[in-house]
């Protein structure tokens, strides 16, 4: 659907990534955005990409990136992203980001642009800052407008660049007629923040946490058992979700009611009169239960690259007939001509 067909039946579109920037996803992308990514397949038309572009505004090595850009791919089939409702594609596998991204530039004031709070904290962390990160949420606006997405899953910290995507959305169609669906947050409030286990103020990231504070998808068992044994708890003994006084016990009983489908109350009276030693051996369990088959299908998917690059070979082609689209009624609106297509260039 675009927003000049609003009769179309299909359903709603949402388009999400995750990074190719580490070697296995870890629980707090699960529990945070790929697991709902997993059930918005039952009402949502969903394209999911792997924003590799979006990867080399920081230091990387273009070996490791391709790599992890296949292990990305086989960690979403592995957790349940599945082809005949979704969409798996390389950002980098279709052109029209980029060149979409230069227009939504030039739309863009540089004072807008500077207000991103995520360039000011991602900038202070590199030596050298480069011109793409600090156009990194242009280029995520062009992500989300290109396929014409009603919703976008975020996180809050992801808020600000999706109001620039709305905003830069909004220009756009009262300036050249309306040629965006304006996207809306998709934010569930029961969605788990899952907290570096090292340091249960600070979430759980492959940016800012530590080895131990992370727990990696493709963990073995006994190092994910040893981690949990070695997170940091609190004064006293009592088993009790208390975010403000008890951070650290209260970040194992978010990630143990999340995997074992127990609400909170319920831990809080199994453990009522036991220690954090009962609870922390009993989630190293159900962690490392609930990874280790994870583990074992994304080496499985891994064991077949050939098969890999044809899912994302085949999603791109399927991405770039919506982008395609797109690009095309922009290009005629700010009066380009239009792209050349390339022998054996099928983007339909």
């Amino acid at each position: 659907m675009t927003q000049e067909n609003p009769a179309s039946t299909r359903k709603p579109r949402v388009l999400s990534g995750i990074q190719p920037t580490a070697d296995s996803f870890h629980l707090g992308n699960y529990l945070g955005a790929v697991r709902n990514w997993v059930s918005l397949q039952e009402t949502h038309e969903c394209f999911y990409f792997i924003p590799d572009m979006h990867a080399i505004t920081v230091a990387y090595d273009p070996k490791v990136l391709k790599q992890r850009t296949f292990i990305a791919t086989a960690q979403l089939l592995a957790l349940g992203v599945n082809l005949d409702e979704s969409i798996i594609f390389p950002q980098s596998a279709v052109p029209e980001h980029a060149m979409l991204a230069w227009i939504l530039n030039c739309q863009t004031g540089f004072g807008e642009a500077s207000r991103m709070t995520q360039f000011k904290d991602k900038s202070s962390k590199q030596e050298r800052t480069s011109v793409g990160l600090f156009t990194y949420p242009i280029l995520q606006a062009a992500d989300i407008l290109l396929y014409q997405a009603n919703a976008v899953p975020v996180g809050e910290d992801q808020r600000q660049h999706l109001e620039l995507t709305r905003d830069l959305a909004i220009r756009m169609n009262n300036t050249y007629k309306r040629v965006f669906t304006v996207p809306e947050p998709h934010i569930l409030k029961e969605t788990a923040t899952i907290k570096d286990l090292g340091d249960p103020e600070r979430k759980m990231s492959k940016s800012n946490s530590t080895k131990n504070g992370l727990i990696e998808l493709r963990d073995e068992p006994a190092r994910i058992r040893k981690k949990i044994r070695s997170a940091v708890t609190d004064t006293g003994s009592e088993v009790t979700y208390d975010p403000e006084n008890k951070p650290g016990v209260s970040n194992l009983l978010v990630i143990y009611s999340a995997l074992a489908d127990k609400s909170l109350q319920q831990l809080e009276a199994d453990y009522a009169g036991k220690g954090y030693g009962d609870l922390k051996k009993d989630l190293g369990e159900v962690v490392a239960d609930f990874c280790e088959p994870i583990a074992k299908s994304t080496q499985e998917y891994l064991s077949d690259q050939a098969e890999l690059q044809r899912v994302l070979d085949s999603g791109a082609q399927r991405a770039r007939e919506v982008a395609s689209t797109t690009l095309a009624r922009v290009y005629d609106r700010v009066g380009f001509f239009p792209p050349v297509s390339l022998p054996g260039d099928n983007k339909s």
